[in-house]
């Protein structure tokens, strides 16, 4: 089998980071100010086969959401204080570095998995088990790497995009990242769930609550809330993709095909 690969710049210097959510929204707000209205192509939409049973998945996730996590995550942020969740989230980001370095390496980014290494070195000693984050200001920045990103590097395609039921949205070439993330969390090996499934429960009812303005806004601006989150979540992997950089023409690639309708003007 012949791997085509993509031209990505794997430059140290030139990687950008920013906040998931705040890719998300941004990538979001590209869709639906694109046009006065967007309406899928009749006959599906190209790229997204299972549209039908993912929008009902999607409803489902939002709905638990709302009336499960929601609630949860907000008497969280409330009650803890924001040093001590910005803590809980660094120890946990700590915990998926070992997944970063190996996808580092799978990629042939040697330079970035040193460097991942030396952070993980630092904020697991220094950092008193990695909830001080003391990498970033030595010049350890934090990266995004999984093995849906190294796959694409290999040349695999994104597949059909998925709406997984309680986990959100995701490809059929990023679903073996959630077994490569789970196989590389030294949480994975202890065999006590005394431990293992307070940290679980903890891990997602900080996530939620990091997250909490910006899914506020996407509920909130959303015309079609699976649209939204569809087209952001695959723009944002593609970012990551190409480490910040993407070609200006992949923004605009037509993995899904719609139909622009514009309001004509009144005269």
């Amino acid at each position: 089998m012949t791997l085509k690969l993509p031209k990505f710049d794997h430059s140290h210097a030139k990687r950008k980071v920013t906040s998931p959510w705040l890719r998300l929204l941004a990538l979001g707000a590209l869709v639906l100010t694109s046009s006065g209205c967007v309406t899928a192509k009749k006959g599906g939409t190209p790229g997204d086969p299972f549209e039908k049973p993912n929008r009902a998945f999607h409803s489902l996730n939002h709905k638990l959401d709302t009336i499960l996590l929601k609630p949860v995550a907000e008497g969280y942020a409330k009650s803890v204080p924001a040093p001590v969740r910005k803590g809980v989230t660094n120890f946990f980001n700590n915990l998926g570095e070992i997944n970063v370095i190996v996808n580092d390496l799978l990629q042939g980014k040697f330079e970035d998995g040193l460097d991942d290494f030396g952070r993980l070195l630092a904020n697991s000693t220094l950092g008193l088990g990695g909830i001080l984050d003391v990498a970033t200001p030595m010049g350890l920045p934090r990266h995004e790497e999984d093995f849906g990103q190294t796959l694409a590097v290999w040349g695999f395609g994104q597949g059909a995009y998925l709406t997984v039921p309680i986990l959100g949205p995701s490809t059929i070439r990023d679903e073996p990242g959630r077994l490569v993330a789970s196989a590389t969390n030294i949480l994975f090996y202890v065999n006590e769930r005394a431990i293992t499934f307070p940290l679980g429960i903890l891990s997602t009812i900080n996530r939620r609550a990091n997250l909490i303005d910006a899914i506020k806004e996407v509920d909130e601006s959303a015309l079609d809330r699976y649209i939204f989150v569809r087209e952001a979540y695959l723009g944002d992997r593609n970012f990551l993709i190409y480490d910040g950089n993407p070609p200006l023409e992949d923004l605009f690639e037509d993995e899904f095909d719609f139909e622009f309708e514009e309001e004509e003007e009144q005269e």
